[in-house]
């Protein structure tokens, strides 16, 4: 009886994450697709690190959802026996609290395990990659990997570049205009060729010569511009510089922000870890939330489920933002959060199934 329940619990769990899991991982995905698509065409990304940046977030997306689908598909799965008055049966026949757990546990540690190689691990590689790729991108905006017939603009969004020809190596332009800003005020340059020297040191960066151009300058909305022809113009190419460090505590490896005495380091270290941990608290606020009668459905507590895990959320958010101000000491850190919804867990059981119940001989206290 034990063991055909627990492969019947561990099936509905399984199958209700692996669904919520994908629905709200294709949500988000879809989400971030659209937005380094817009980046991509702007010219701020090159195309080919769309898919490895959509990979690296979907990392983040998977550890914060995760453990939502796992709260909510033990939700799902006892709701449908309360509903079909199959719980009822099962404790009838002395399957209590703990035979429910036993099940849900094992995926739990299963999920929280991963989790926690995600969170301590990958996780941060994830994010420094991240910062890399972009920073890599802004490298090259103005002429790195410029493409024909396609605007390049900066970082800050002042200037902007364009050609309606560009060799295949990159180095020779046609047709040329570039908009710049040049003190208080504002620049655009035309000319007919241009060709990029770069420097060994810095291939992204070096001179743009123009020639055979003009070059009107001054301030938007005032007559007063000054207007030049020239033969030849140089400009100075400055991309942005690339990272070999990090000073972010989200990208930093776990064993190194382990060895920083900070209040940041500390809450970030504190909050990797609270991931895999979430994992086992929501499962066990599950079973006694999902108690309902059959006239409320098996959706009966979702609402209230969903609730619960935002006020979860953000209470470590919240407990997150005081560590890191120094309002609360490191030893109660953000795990106050977890042993006050476990305190509650312990409330909700005794208060369903009894002290005996919970730890005793259920069949006897059905009977």
């Amino acid at each position: 009886m034990i063991r055909i329940v627990d492969r019947y619990l561990a099936k509905e769990a399984a199958l209700t994450v692996a669904g919520v899991t994908g629905v709200l991982m294709l949500i988000l995905l879809s989400n971030r697709f659209a937005v380094l698509l817009g980046d991509a065409a702007a010219g701020r990304l090159p195309r080919d690190t769309v898919f490895t940046l959509l990979g690296l977030a979907s990392i983040n997306y998977f550890i914060v959802v995760l453990p939502v689908s796992l709260f909510l598909a033990v939700m799902l799965a006892l709701g449908r026996l309360y509903r079909d008055s199959e719980m009822t049966t099962l404790m009838a026949c002395g399957v209590g609290p703990m035979q429910i757990y036993r099940p849900l546990l094992a995926i739990a540690a299963l999920i929280a395990v991963g989790l926690a190689v995600l969170s301590l691990q990958v996780a941060p590689w994830a994010q420094r990659m991240t910062r890399v790729i972009n920073t890599a991108a802004q490298h090259n905006a103005q002429v790195g990997s410029f493409e024909s017939g396609s605007f390049k603009v900066d970082e800050e969004g002042r200037g902007a570049l364009y050609a309606q020809k560009v060799s295949p190596d990159g180095t020779t332009l046609q047709d040329v205009f570039i908009q710049a800003p040049s003190d208080d005020r504002m620049a655009v340059i035309t000319a007919a060729t241009g060709q990029r020297q770069g420097t060994e040191a810095d291939p992204g960066g070096g001179m743009l010569i123009l020639k055979n151009g003009w070059r009107y300058e001054g301030i938007p909305g005032k007559a007063d511009y000054r207007i030049v022809r020239f033969a030849e113009h140089g400009i100075v190419i400055q991309p942005a510089q690339l990272i070999t460090g990090s000073d972010y505590f989200d990208e930093q490896p776990t064993r190194q922000l382990m060895a920083v005495d900070d209040p940041h380091a500390i809450s970030e270290f504190q909050w990797r870890l609270s991931v895999p941990l979430s994992v086992l608290v929501l499962v066990l606020m599950a079973v006694p939330l999902a108690r309902t009668s059959p006239r409320q459905g098996r959706y009966g507590k979702l609402l209230a489920a969903i609730l619960v895990y935002v006020i979860y959320y953000n209470l470590g958010v919240l407990a997150r933002a005081w560590l890191e101000k120094g309002a609360a000491p490191p030893q109660i850190g953000i795990w106050w959060v977890d042993a006050l919804f476990l305190t509650a867990v312990l409330v909700l059981l005794v208060q369903q199934y009894g002290v005996e119940g919970l730890f005793g001989n259920h069949k006897a206290r059905v009977a």
